[in-house]
């Protein structure tokens, strides 16, 4: 099976940032919120699967740390903004004990928060090393100016 870097490559297009976002971005996030709901909230791996939409055998992949890339983890956690949005966000998890409307929100400000700031293009740029830079700015340029935006 090829790598999202090996298909990119091979066609001569550039990742696009959903593509990293649903490949790296959100499997590492959910990665995160695993760990912190099993080890800082005591959340069984049953309830951490219904919480997070993923079967439980993700879970515990996820806490063992064979699914979610480490170093984009690590990346992530160093973050301090990031860092106070996961925190924000398992603590929403674990008090409700399910994924509801103010969870989705948080989930959705995160990943939002991760392209407005760029961070994500730091992924991509770990992902693919020949990204056109003209290509690169004009990407920014869109992330910059938010969701929905057009030219």
């Amino acid at each position: 099976m090829q790598t999202l870097n090996q298909v990119a490559t091979t066609f001569g297009f550039m990742l696009l940032p959903a593509e990293i976002e649903s490949k790296t971005l959100i499997p590492a996030l959910r990665a995160i919120l695993a760990k912190k709901l099993a080890e800082d909230h005591k959340v069984r791996e049953e309830e951490i699967s219904k919480m997070l939409g993923v079967t439980q055998a993700a879970v515990s992949n996820y806490i063992r740390g064979t699914r979610g890339d480490p170093a984009l983890i690590s990346k992530l956690l160093s973050e301090p903004e990031v860092a106070n949005l996961i925190n924000e966000l398992t603590e929403n998890l674990s008090s409700d004990m399910a994924y509801t409307p103010s969870s989705l929100s948080k989930f959705i400000g995160l990943c939002n928060y991760i392209k407005s700031s760029l961070l994500i293009c730091e992924i991509h740029h770990n992902l693919e090393s020949n990204i056109d830079e003209k290509v690169c700015k004009e990407c920014e340029n869109m992330l910059l100016k938010g969701p929905g935006s057009v030219y």
